[in-house]
């Protein structure tokens, strides 16, 4: 290490949560990942003000885990009310429907008809 990056100055994770109103745990998680470049010290941990700066100004992206090769539905595909997921597979004619739980699912098929108001 050069003289110079002696100079530069550390942050503890809870000056760093204080700073940007976090919780500890969540830069702990950031530093774990890979995100938040740190300096371990025995069991402390202390991070650089221009590593902070550096995160803060390019924004923070999470690594990896939480995105997924298959794009899910978006909040507003989820918000606008239509259906939402995995289509249903079509049935071919003649093959019977699927049997549920929902009581009111197969009373049309035993036969029974709700009541009308009239008749």
């Amino acid at each position: 290490m050069s003289s110079g990056e002696f100079e530069e100055s550390f942050l503890t994770v809870a000056e760093v949560a204080d700073l940007l109103r976090l919780n500890q745990q969540t830069v702990r998680n950031w530093i774990e990942a890979g995100s938040l470049p740190a300096v371990r010290v025995g069991r402390r941990v202390r991070i650089k003000r221009s590593d902070l700066n550096r995160v803060v100004e390019s924004g923070y992206r999470g690594t990896g885990n939480a995105a997924s090769p298959i794009a899910g539905p978006s909040a507003t595909d989820f918000w606008s009310g239509e259906p939402v997921g995995a289509p249903e597979p079509e049935r071919a004619e003649g093959q019977p429907q699927e049997r549920t739980d929902d009581p009111s699912a197969g009373s049309a098929e035993a036969g029974f008809e709700p009541e009308t108001e009239g008749t």
